[in-house]
């Protein structure tokens, strides 16, 4: 079955589109999600990624699945905490695995691989600065943000972390196995796995 994954984010240039789609289709491809690959869509900002999402829903070529940031730390499942958080419904037919999150954001997940961000920022990265990876997700998703910001503060100016190319640069980096103790990443890959698991070959050529 063909996934299209429409994701929050991407920037505003065409060039910032294409390194996030390729930065975002290289983790799952290191995730294992070989062969026919989710399409990435950069959604740009959340409503309008929600509204791509909604009309793509009905579309029989491809499953739309939609991953935003849920902004702040997670105690429902994701259509719960959207309508609670954002007042978005459900589409009619929509699945549970069709919702997913990045609790809280993806610089969560940026955050959780620290071989990662050494390897794009070097010895000016300050560790000690950084989060625990333990209960990570908990974090909101300002406190990631400016704690990363804080880590690279010695970083020469256009080396900083910086949404946009600095975060894409560090999400083409990161390795699926560091962000195992991330569930809702887990949830992610498993739902993707699913959705594009070829038809059970014992049911072909029945009926």
């Amino acid at each position: 079955m063909r996934v299209k994954l429409f994701v929050e984010g991407g920037g505003d240039s065409e060039l910032q589109r294409r390194q996030f789609t390729e930065s975002f289709s290289k983790l799952l491809q290191k995730a294992g999600l070989t062969g026919q690959m989710p399409r990435v869509v950069a959604g740009g900002r959340r409503e309008q990624t929600y509204a791509l999402f909604k009309a793509a829903v009905g579309d029989a070529s491809a499953v739309a699945v939609l991953l935003v940031d849920s902004e702040d730390p997670v105690s429902a499942a994701p259509w719960d905490h959207l309508r609670e958080r954002d007042r978005w419904e459900r589409p009619p037919g929509a699945t549970d695995d069709q919702a997913q999150l990045m609790v809280t954001s993806m610089e969560t997940w940026l955050m959780a691989d620290r071989a990662a961000l050494t390897r794009v920022f070097g010895d000016c990265l300050q560790q000690s600065a950084l989060f625990a990876v333990a209960g990570l997700e908990a974090r909101t998703r300002q406190e990631v943000q400016d704690r990363l910001a804080h880590a690279t503060r010695d970083c020469v100016r256009d080396r900083a972390y910086a949404k946009g190319r600095r975060s894409f640069q560090v999400l083409a980096e990161v390795d699926p196995d560091r962000l195992q103790s991330l569930p809702h990443f887990q949830r992610l890959i498993d739902a993707l796995r699913r959705l594009l698991a070829p038809p059970d070959a014992s049911h072909r050529g029945r009926g």
